[in-house]
């Protein structure tokens, strides 16, 4: 007869790998754009090119595969400057959040913005213009 000590090196090799497997979530951007305004939760005069006097962008999301609460991260650049990183949650699948960014009349050039999960994986980059 084994002895239970036997298992536990089994035991405990199962559960590394089961334990990675159930946590991770598979995240991911249905949908995103950025435009002037979000309103009701839905994106208002989205678009790729704004003016440099446009004020305010956001940035607007919807969220696939998450498993209860979570969060994700959308991080504003210009050119290759990050200029804002903002922390949204996650209520569950298919959620839909947004961010907004001021924009200074002096910051034109190529904007993006990286949506990110818990683990800093770039999910989607959304590339737009400030001219």
């Amino acid at each position: 007869m084994r002895s239970p000590l036997a298992l536990i090196p089994v035991i405990a090799l199962g559960l590394a790998i089961s334990i990675p497997a159930m946590a991770q979530e598979s995240l991911a951007v249905e949908e995103s754009t950025i435009a002037r305004d979000v309103v009701d939760r839905m994106p208002v005069d989205p678009g790729a090119t704004f003016t440099a006097d446009v004020g305010r962008l956001f940035c607007w999301t919807r969220i696939t595969g998450a498993e209860g609460s979570t969060s994700v991260r959308h991080v504003w650049f210009l050119e290759d400057q990050e200029m804002a990183d903002v922390e949204l949650n996650v209520g569950g699948s298919s959620w839909r959040t947004h961010s907004s960014k001021a924009i200074v009349p002096e910051w034109t050039g190529n904007w993006r913005v990286e949506v990110r999960d818990n683990s800093g994986n770039v999910l989607e980059t959304i590339r737009f213009s400030v001219q």
